[in-house]
Order: structure tokens, then C-alpha cells, then sequence
């Protein structure tokens, strides 16, 4: 099979090609459909400890779909803080990644820098989490309250927000939120580890002492997403909670249905 495989690769990849008229990242797209509400969805490169959490993307993207939203993946062009060698859980001191590079892992190819993005183009921006929205999207990781938010995250941020259209986080990505719109209402889900069940509870406190309304929710399907209707901000906790998956693909459905609500479509 891996002879055949190598024989046939370079006819494969052309056949795919003309298969695809834009190229192999079209090949990998979702089929066309007709539009729903358009939006963007932030990633911060692949990976749950140094950049998006996979599976919260996953989540994010089928929820869409379902949603019947048309959507658009964005990533900024930076270097990674530090590349985290997820099998060994420590970081890999030799080597360095960029965060658009990396993302386009999960965007199927399909994704732009996100100096691109702008709200005339879009009815909603959401933005998984993972440790990327902590080391890259942010410096939060390393600085806690006293964090910077990269540029271009800060601009759409407060562009959406000035528009009046509907932002989505989850997981530890509310923070960036709570740093760059005063007084928002967000939640990373309890403010007590509960015996390791809230490994980083922690996070609620320096929501607060950014500014931001803490507001304690469960990551389970009952009440699994707080709705900030005066700001359009729309949280769930995710993986901020030890649970079972299927909690937390629930939960970030209950925010991407809440997003899509609010923007009419």
C-alpha cells in the first residue's frame, strides 16, 4: 500500500486539485448553502496548552453548521509565545511556530490573517478557547490582570462591540472580553475548585479585578451559557470544567445558538 501510495501520490494531489477549483484548502471546505448569519470564528493556533483547544473548535464549527451560519476562520500572523510538546505536557525549547500557520491545521487550509477581519463583513465573531487565548490572543498567562491583548484582537473586540454585533467565547477566552470591554458580564463557570473539578477557578477573580461581572454558571446543558444581552457578549465555561465531553460540546452549542439569536438571522 505505501508503494502504491507513492506512486500515485503526485497524480492524487492533481486530480484533487482539479477536483477543487481553488485549490486543496476549497477541496476541504463545506459544501455551500444558502446564507445565514456570517461568522467569524478566532483561532489561536492548534493545540489545548499553546493554542486552540481542539475540541472546542470542532464544537464551535458543527454548531455553526447546524446553525446554518456561513463561516470564516481567522488567526493573527505572530509567532506562538512557546510551542508546548503536548505528549510530555512541556515545552519544546528548540522550536518555534507562527499562530496563523498553525490554526490553518484546524481551518482545513481555509483561514485569514485577522488583520482581515472586519464587522462590515460579519454578523458575529466567536472565539474558542484553549491556553492560545491565554499566550497568544493575550498575555494573560503570564500577567494575569495587569495582561495585553494583541492589537488585532483588541480592534475586533471593540469593533463588534461598537456595532452592536454578538460576541462569543468560551473556556478561558472570556478574559479577553473582560480586559478590552468595560463592564461586560462573562463566565468561566465557578469561582471554587470544588475538589479539582474547577482546576482553574482562580480565573474568576481576576475577571473581577479587570472590571467584568463574574457570573457563576455550570458547564451542563441546564445552564450552560451566560447571555450579557446589554453587550452582546455570550460565555460558557467549557473545558474550564473536568467533566465529560459531551457536557462541553452541549455547553458551547447553548453559546453558538444564544450568538446566532442575537444576530437576527
Amino acid at each position: 500500500p505505501s508503494a502504491m501510495l507513492a506512486s500515485r501520490g503526485p497524480a492524487l494531489c492533481t486530480a484533487l486539485q482539479r477536483a477543487a477549483p481553488g485549490g486543496l484548502a476549497a477541496f476541504h471546505s463545506s459544501a455551500r448553502r444558502c446564507r445565514g448569519a456570517r461568522v467569524a470564528v478566532v483561532l489561536s493556533g492548534c493545540g489545548v496548552y499553546d493554542g486552540t483547544e481542539i475540541h472546542e473548535a470542532s464544537a464551535v464549527l458543527v454548531h455553526l453548521s447546524r446553525g446554518g451560519a456561513e463561516v470564516q476562520m481567522y488567526a493573527p500572523d505572530v509567532p506562538q509565545m512557546h510551542v508546548i510538546d503536548h505528549s510530555k505536557g512541556q515545552p519544546a525549547e528548540a522550536e518555534s511556530r507562527n499562530v496563523l500557520v498553525e490554526s490553518a491545521r484546524i481551518a482545513r487550509g481555509k483561514i485569514a490573517s485577522l488583520a482581515k477581519l472586519t464587522t462590515a463583513d460579519h454578523d458575529a465573531v466567536i472565539f474558542p478557547g484553549g491556553f492560545g487565548a491565554a499566550k497568544n490572543l493575550s498575555t494573560f498567562a503570564v500577567d494575569g490582570k495587569d495582561c495585553k491583548v494583541n492589537r488585532e484582537v483588541e480592534r475586533v473586540l471593540k469593533d463588534f462591540h461598537k456595532a452592536g454585533k454578538p460576541i462569543g467565547l468560551c473556556c478561558i477566552s472570556p478574559v479577553l472580553a473582560a480586559k478590552v470591554l468595560s463592564g461586560a458580564e462573562v463566565t468561566v463557570g465557578h469561582e471554587e475548585e470544588e475538589g479539582g473539578k474547577w482546576p482553574y477557578a482562580g480565573t474568576a477573580g481576576a475577571i473581577k479585578e479587570l472590571g467584568a461581572k463574574h457570573c457563576v454558571k455550570e458547564v451542563t446543558i441546564s445552564f450552560p451559557a451566560h447571555v450579557d444581552t446589554k453587550n452582546k457578549v455570550v460565555t460558557t465555561p467549557a473545558f474550564m470544567c473536568e467533566t465529560a465531553l459531551h457536557h462541553i460540546f452541549d455547553g458551547i452549542g447553548a453559546m453558538v445558538k444564544n450568538v446566532l439569536k442575537l444576530t437576527g438571522k
